[in-house]
């Protein structure tokens, strides 16, 4: 089997209300996510998520390629990037297309991927997140007595800009998961997406300590830096969750020397081999992983053969345009289907029919909703023709 060729697609997540966070959000709720299929000699075809970047010069890399050799194609990508580095959107490319590979793989061995991974358990546990920090009270509320009906207990809500605000919000999620609950302790998780300087974080997560039980506070200071991690974490009960706009395993180096993360996390966008070697890292720390994204497919499945697993993001519970997933949620979990590979069906017809919103260039798992315009343009607009060796 080789390696033909590629083909790249924007669809949309059309999730019907406001979604952002502290840097911003997309009013019209209409978020860009973009896909690559790498297609082979043998007719099966990989779907990977992620966006477009450089994707001529990564492609180059596993071009007429055995993609069953995805570990090893994986550091060829790295290593075609090393010059120029493979921080950022490149990274995601990258992501993309190692995604696509392992899909192809376990396709090829006419197993789910999750138990070519190894995996022993289908279900894969789950927290809710609304990226709600754009919504009214009472439309937090209804949102997450929607999560509470397929049995979410977790939950993890926007925030950082006001302490009152976001004590009020997790409190009103506390009550819904209690009730839902009949009584059991929901877990609490806050995420101010890197907003904060150091004496800003301790502040403000205590005084939300001083009512609330918090499991973690999300990416509460910039990502780099390991000094300020690692004193907020001393400064709070709650753990520090961090690393998922990490672009390599080496930037995750000084954290964990520092004991600066409680919670290693990584982006759906960054990869299957990533999460793989990240969760292996965090093993050899004894801490536990936590993979983000709107669509994690992937990482479900490799979810399943890691021993040191938490919890998935669970964001919106449609999946985008034009996409089917071979999974459902039921008793707050990721239940993964028995179809060969990701179980991702993509509907290309559907897709480059919808016309949307454009986007600005994505730079990892967040991108920015103000430098998203609002020039309609068709999806197929940003699709790259096949390529063929030679």
């Amino acid at each position: 089997m080789r390696i033909t060729g590629y083909r790249t697609m924007t669809t949309v997540q059309e999730w019907g209300r406001p979604v952002g966070d502290v840097n911003g959000v997309f009013a019209d709720g209409a978020v860009p996510v973009p896909l690559v299929l790498v297609d082979t000699d043998e007719g099966i075809t990989g779907v990977g998520l992620g966006p477009h970047v450089e994707i001529e010069t990564v492609f180059a890399a596993i071009e007429g390629e055995d993609p069953r050799g995805v570990t090893a194609l994986y550091d060829r990508m790295l290593r075609r990037t090393f010059k120029a580095g493979h921080a950022g959107a490149v990274f995601g490319t990258i992501g993309a297309l190692d995604t696509a590979l392992w899909d192809i793989k376990a396709q090829a061995a006419g197993e789910p991927l999750w138990r070519l991974l190894g995996g022993r358990d289908r279900g894969v546990p789950a927290y809710a997140s609304g990226l709600d920090i754009g919504l009214t009270d009472d439309e937090l509320v209804a949102v997450y007595q929607i999560y509470a009906q397929y049995g979410l207990r977790a939950a993890k809500i926007k925030g950082g800009l006001d302490i009152e605000r976001d004590r009020r919000r997790l409190t009103l999620v506390r009550d819904v998961l209690t009730e839902a609950g009949r009584g059991a302790r929901p877990g609490l998780m806050l995420d101010v997406n890197e907003a904060w300087t150091r004496k800003q974080a301790v502040r403000h997560v205590c005084e939300l300590e001083r009512t609330l039980d918090l499991t973690w506070i999300e990416e509460p200071v910039r990502r780099w830096d390991a000094e300020g991690l690692a004193t907020v974490g001393r400064g709070i009960r709650a753990s520090v969750a961090t690393g998922e706009n990490l672009t390599g395993l080496e930037q995750f180096r000084p954290l964990l020397a520092a004991g600066a993360v409680d919670i290693v996390q990584t982006a759906a966008v960054w990869g299957v081999s990533h999460f793989l070697r990240a969760s292996a890292l965090a093993h050899a720390h004894d801490l536990p992983v936590s993979p983000i994204g709107n669509t994690p497919v992937a990482l479900l499945h490799a979810a399943t053969s890691v021993p040191n697993h938490l919890a998935s993001e669970l964001q919106d519970l449609q999946p985008p345009l034009g996409l089917s997933l071979d999974l459902r949620i039921e008793g707050g979990t990721f239940i993964l289907g028995d179809s060969p590979g990701l179980g991702v069906t993509v509907d290309e017809r559907a897709i480059n029919a919808f016309r949307r919103p454009a986007a600005g260039p994505a730079d990892g798992p967040h991108i920015r909703p103000e430098d998203a315009g609002r020039r309609l343009l068709a999806v197929a607009d940003h699709s790259s023709p096949t390529r063929s060796p030679g």
